[in-house]
């Protein structure tokens, strides 16, 4: 629970007690603060926001309850917090938060249940934190900030929006908002933390699946949700380039600059010639496992992310051949002669690494030099694209791109890369790697530098 400790009794568990402990005492031994999190806090220790329990102890997983949250956000705006009868019949006059809660009240930032009841004892939920910060610090920017588990477009899918494009909470990362979970201290604390302070705010982690072109006849709507029903935000000009993070139904979401929204699917199109064919090379297979470590296989990592690559691809016009598709072993020789009967224009197999120290890491992306002449500058192109990408989607050390003569890389007429996504020998890396979310995220760098290829070498 939150005390304002200079000036009221622990309401529940110590109020038979009547016992009274100064602010300034409980602050100076806060305990139990999670790592990740000590800057937002003790931020919020030091504006007189929140303190600990009388044993010293923060109990960041305990629930917040509605009272709780209202008196959280009077002592961040300083509003009046002498006791009084409030226009809630269920709010004591003489509780600690019955002058916060008639304030906001008056202030128009609460508004209470239907029945007249603001039921103060009630755990707040993550949406109801959303209505209650989003009015609180009057957000009113919104954008196309979406969540799966958020449906729209009314007025609990507005709260959300404005307070995830304010920065004050960017969901979980598979892309959820969990609008009904009862909110926690370390939740409330950081979200509050941020509303109060730019600094502590976030951003968004918004893969890009693909560019598209916008081809509407007329300036596009961009909408803040997938639908007409939703808020108009921002028009797009026909020939405007968008980046593609996310597809609900036929509405693409997408951003250009600064603008974060929803368009329809039918008013683009691909930026990528549909005449273009690719070899997606998942190394290793069958009996031959590749590098291992940490409980990750290499042959499966790599197999898991070629397939999501593939699809990507395909998304975006390009067609994709795949040498290995299941679990099976496939010579050198084999992967590269396939690529060419298949008609492929270019090549990239799919790796993940390895090494005798623990310590090793990061991505580094391969080329050949062997025949010297515009394939060799193709493949170190291709290459160059797709470790740009790559280093930034995994979060990871750069190990750039290097020559070397490997076999599949080497033997083939056409432009090449192979591509190390990772360590599986590395504890860190071996945990992203056997992720789906951070596979996905190899996914679309990879795709997205292949693409980054195709149109540098349409525009030479």
């Amino acid at each position: 629970m939150i005390k304002n400790f200079n000036k009221v009794v622990v309401f529940m568990v110590f109020a038979v007690l009547f016992t009274v402990v100064p602010l300034k005492e409980a602050n100076a031994a806060v305990t139990g603060i999670p790592g990740s999190y000590k800057s937002e806090i003790n931020y919020l220790i030091h504006k007189k926001v929140i303190a600990g329990y009388p044993d010293g102890r923060f109990r960041g997983d305990e629930e917040v309850s509605r009272q709780q949250a209202a008196t959280m956000v009077g002592r961040a705006l300083g509003l009046d917090n002498r006791k009084r009868t409030t226009e809630f019949p269920d709010v004591d006059k003489n509780s600690y938060a019955s002058g916060y809660i008639q304030s906001a009240k008056d202030k128009g930032i609460i508004t209470g249940y239907p029945d007249g009841t603001f039921r103060p004892q009630n755990t707040m939920t993550r949406k109801e934190m959303a209505y209650l910060v989003s009015k609180a610090f009057n957000f009113s920017n919104m954008s196309g900030a979406y969540f799966t588990d958020v449906k729209g477009p009314g007025s609990g899918y507005r709260a959300v929006n404005k307070v995830a494009t304010a920065g004050v909470s960017n969901g979980t990362p598979d892309g959820r908002f969990l609008p009904n979970n009862k909110i926690t201290r370390t939740e409330y604390s950081l979200f509050l933390a941020r509303a109060m302070n730019n600094d502590y705010r976030v951003e968004r982690d918004l893969a890009v699946q693909e560019e598209r072109i916008v081809s509407s006849s007329t300036p596009l709507n961009v909408r803040i949700g997938p639908g007409t029903g939703y808020k108009v935000i921002n028009q797009f000009k026909t020939g405007r380039t968008v980046r593609v993070h996310k597809k609900v139904g036929n509405w693409l979401q997408v951003s250009y600059g600064n603008t974060l929204g929803f368009v329809h699917a039918n008013y683009t199109t691909s930026d990528v010639s549909s005449s273009r064919v690719v070899a997606i090379d998942a190394g290793h297979g069958g009996w031959d496992p590749g590098a291992s470590g940490h409980g990750v296989v290499e042959k499966e990592v790599n197999l898991k992310v070629s397939k999501l690559v593939r699809d990507k691809l395909a998304a975006s016009g390009v067609k994709v051949v795949m040498p290995r598709r299941n679990d099976t072993y496939i010579s050198l020789s084999g992967r590269v002669d396939f690529a060419q009967r298949n008609n492929a224009d270019t090549f990239v197999s799919i790796h993940s690494n390895s090494f005798s120290s623990e310590n090793a890491s990061g991505v580094e992306t391969y080329y050949s030099a062997a025949a010297l002449g515009p394939r060799a500058y193709k493949s170190y192109k291709l290459s160059h694209f797709i470790q740009k990408r790559l280093v930034k989607a995994m979060d990871a050390s750069d190990r750039g791109v290097k020559e070397a003569g490997f076999h599949v890389i080497k033997r083939t007429t056409l432009p090449s890369a192979l591509v190390e996504l990772g360590f599986v020998t590395n504890r860190e890396e071996a945990q992203k790697l056997g992720s789906s979310y951070w596979r996905n995220r190899a996914a679309n760098a990879v795709s997205r530098g292949i693409i980054d290829y195709y149109n540098w070498e349409e525009r030479r």
